[in-house]
């Protein structure tokens, strides 16, 4: 796991070493085992690229980048693992490859060499990486099928630029980074932020999950971007429900397998949840001599609190059982840090727990942590799609199973009729009317401590910033769904959180349920295998690992996850949040004055608490960090 930096400029700038040499100091905590930089004349440009190493696999010299092909046409720097190096580096090795260390990056390499980009679609693994063609003059930028690894990117007065994290670009950039306006709006008012290649500092991109990006170097130019991955929803029907969960539980199973690959100790994230639980009893079962370190946020006295499920789960396996417990106090201590490590704004506290996780494992000396991340939007977790799975059995016709799914989905812990029926009103409503619903239930698009007219002047777009789905298959809406929620908005924030959470303390964070092999089969079965008709969640998963699993942690009908006692937390810290909120940062559409009296009447009981508050801390608090 690594960071990576580059940059492209029509000649060398003055100040362009000492740009580099920030943002390689930005990028430390990705790599803090070696560093390297390299400087090439390419059609009449110059390249410059940039790598920090976390050595997760082999720990010699042998993995040092940026790492030149045999005959050295390509040149990569890489930021990932890819798991399934060794099987790849047998069959290169068939087709004439030869190899001088044991290092996936080499195997990456020779791969593109060998097959291009045709070479993606064979990766098991998470990967943002750059190969510099110095024969064809190119650049080509690429980003896993999920994002599991970032990548940013600008333009700037001619020169290209990209690294790993947005801070890190923002030291590369000539110029001062600026607010960009709109994702400000979208985040304080709609909690959107992750969904779009636009992040918060005005003309800095991410490039967006299964992309490519090809920069031609002789023309000075960047190409279209192009989607070398897309989810397919299109129904199989040759699956039993019983040989769907066996088919599921063999990837599950093997893809633990290449995740436990590594060169340095390893442990795993543990909420209690099915997920993450799923994970470590699995790394149990494919490796029942390995010593198992799991790391748990424990919310203790709260209702959130899931230690006694992470406690069946340590037995069952015999881990080695590591805890953390956060105080509001503690909070007001790291936000700061947080907010820098995670570089923009970001939704709640819940990711404060898994900060302090990460932590505790870089305390404890592992390096690699394997997560559960990804399950829910891969199958249909959370509160299981009520508003698609129904829409799916009415349009297909199936009135009375949509009848009786609705009254048994609505019986499940944390669920109601009234809730089940606004997903099902969202869920079958688009454009204007979605609009007119939204404020309906209360939801504004310009509260009174937004100033819409100053905004209007800027050209946002001041609605709630809802994105098409990649498919829309008539009887397939969950399915439509999911595969959305995989790659544009659901799923990238929460990696995002993860992957700077985790390499702020330089650990490797594995994501194992994420592999293309397991996403294409549960996106083509049928619906009710995924959510049960007595609305079920994650039920052909569930299934699949019966006898792997403690019962009692499949048959869990509620979801936790690391959630935090928000409002317990920012209440009895009010004193320092009225400080922070009443901290001018001057940015003309926000009326903070307005905020703190706001906060007040939250505060006082007379308004009810929400994850606005949380909001206006982050965003101001980040404003401060990076751009005042």
């Amino acid at each position: 796991m690594c960071g990576v930096l580059g940059v492209f400029q029509r000649s060398k700038e003055p100040g362009i070493e000492r740009r580099i040499d920030a943002g390689m100091h930005a990028l430390r905590h990705r790599g803090p085992n070696a560093h390297g930089v390299e400087t090439y004349e390419i059609a009449d440009g110059i390249v410059h690229l940039g790598h920090t190493r976390l050595s997760i696999i082999d720990l010699t010299e042998g993995g040092h980048q940026p790492m030149h092909s045999a005959n050295g046409r390509y040149v990569i720097v890489f930021n990932g693992e890819i798991y399934n190096y060794i099987e790849l580096r047998e069959e290169l090795k068939a087709l004439g490859c030869r190899f001088t260390s044991d290092s996936d990056t080499e195997v990456l390499l020779a791969a593109w060499s060998i097959w291009g980009r045709a070479c993606l679609p064979r990766l098991a693994g998470m990967f943002a990486f750059v190969v510099l063609d110095r024969e064809d003059a190119t650049l080509t930028c690429v980003r896993d099928a999920f994002g599991i690894k970032p990548f940013f990117y600008t333009q700037d007065s001619g020169d290209f630029l990209f690294a790993s994290e947005a801070p890190a670009l923002v030291a590369l950039k000539p110029t001062k980074a600026q607010l960009n306006w709109q994702r400000a709006y979208d985040y304080l008012v709609h909690g959107d932020y992750d969904s779009k290649p636009e992040t918060f500092f005005e003309g800095v991109l991410h490039l967006p999950p299964g992309h490519l990006l090809v920069v031609d170097l002789a023309a000075h130019s960047i190409g279209e971007i192009e989607r070398w991955w897309v989810p397919q929803i299109t129904e199989r029907h040759d699956l039993s429900f019983e040989k769907a969960a066996e088919h599921v539980r063999e990837n599950f199973l093997q893809s633990i397998r290449l995740h436990l690959r590594s060169d340095v100790p390893l442990g795993a994230a543990l909420s209690g949840g099915v997920d993450s639980s799923a994970v470590v009893c699995a790394m149990r079962h494919v490796a029942p001599d390995i010593p198992i370190h799991t790391f748990s946020y424990a919310a203790v006295g709260s209702e959130v609190n899931e230690e006694n499920w992470a406690d069946i789960v340590n037995q069952h396996v015999g881990a080695i059982a590591h805890k953390v417990v956060v105080t509001p106090l503690e909070l007001a201590r790291d936000l700061d840090a947080m907010i820098r490590a995670q570089g923009e704004p970001f939704g709640s506290t819940s990711i404060y727990a898994q900060y302090r996780v990460y932590q505790l494992a870089k305390e404890n000396g592992v390096t690699v942590t394997l997560d559960g991340q990804g399950a829910d939007e891969m199958l249909a977790g959370y509160f299981g799609y009520p508003g698609q799975r129904l829409r799916s059995l009415l349009e297909t016709g199936r009135w009375i199973q949509a009848v009786r799914f609705f009254n048994a989905w609505s019986q499940w812990p944390g669920r109601s009729r009234m809730n089940g029926l606004k997903r099902v009103v969202a869920a079958m409503t688009d454009g204007e009317l979605y609009q007119i619903l939204r404020k309906l239930d209360g939801r504004k698009a310009v509260p009174i401590w937004i100033r819409g007219d100053v905004l209007i002047q800027r050209n946002v777009n001041l609605v709630h910033p809802r994105q098409p789905l990649i498919a829309n298959e008539c009887g397939r809406r969950v399915m439509a769904e999911l595969a959305h929620s995989l790659t544009q908005r659901g799923l990238p924030h929460l990696l995002r959180h993860g992957d700077r959470n985790s390499m702020y303390f330089s650990i490797e964070s594995r994501v194992p349920f994420l592999t293309l092999e397991q996403v294409e089969l549960l996106l083509s079965l049928p619906e009710h295998y995924l959510i049960s008709q007595n609305g079920e969640t994650k039920s052909v998963f569930r299934a699949a690992m019966r006898g792997i699993v403690p019962d009692e942690i499949l048959n869990r009908r509620d979801k936790i996850g690391f959630e935090t006692p928000e409002q317990q937390w920012l209440t009895s810290m009010a004193e320092t949040v009225r400080e922070w909120l009443q901290t001018d940062i001057g940015l003309p559409f926000l009326d903070q004055s307005v905020i703190v009296r706001e906060f007040e009447d939250i505060i006082a009981g007379r308004k009810a608490f929400s994850w606005q508050v949380w909001r206006w801390i982050n965003f101001i608090r980040w404003y401060q960090h990076f751009l005042a």
